[in-house]
């Protein structure tokens, strides 16, 4: 996997987090760096520990499933895409908390971060550095965290929904390539 895939990959598993963190920028009147560390930690590291572990998991049976798991990874980017765009087009409410303490942001960082576990077991089937991946993923997500926290603190929940569809188009669109490479119609 080449360093814009993984970087393409790194910015679709993010937008969960973003947009998250939109919301939280909503919550707080100012923002300190406190928050920013704060956020970027929560969603950078569960972003990076989660598609470890999916990648252990996979790598367990990796044997038994080596001649689909073209398939696998495509079925998997593709329902986390459209998950991520579905939820998109929601009309639900937020609810706004301006709480950055461990009960508020663990639920907050485990379910922005359940998609990566699935994109790690595709990197179990691919030519993946997962100790590369994991970090470039958490410091991705760390970086955009932090924006996000700033853009819902000045424009609010305007970019949350484009955010979230985006980053599902983008998981879309990897898992089709990761298909047609492997079918060798592209590649």
């Amino acid at each position: 996997m080449s360093l814009w895939e993984l970087f393409v990959i790194a910015v679709g598993l993010s937008m969960d987090a973003f947009a998250v963190s939109i919301c939280k920028g909503l919550s707080v009147g100012r923002i300190k760096m406190k928050h920013v560390i704060i956020v970027g930690l929560y969603f950078g590291g569960f972003q990076a520990l989660m598609p470890a572990v999916g990648y252990f998991l996979g790598r367990q049976f990796q044997s038994l499933i080596t001649s689909i798991d073209h398939w696998i990874a495509f079925v998997l980017l593709v329902l986390i895409g459209l998950n991520m765009i579905r939820e998109s087009r929601g009309k639900e409410e937020e609810k706004l908390n301006a709480s950055f303490n461990f009960l508020t942001m663990l639920p907050l960082a485990v379910a922005t971060s359940i998609d990566a576990l699935a994109v790690g077991v595709t990197f179990a089937f691919l030519k993946v550095e997962i100790a590369a991946a994991v970090s470039f993923i958490g410091i991705t997500t760390f970086i955009l965290s932090a924006i996000g926290l700033k853009i819902g603190n000045v424009f609010g929940t305007k970019y949350k929904a484009k955010a979230e569809f985006f980053g599902g188009a983008v998981l879309i669109l990897m898992g089709i390539k990761i298909l047609l490479d492997h079918l060798g119609i592209i590649g």
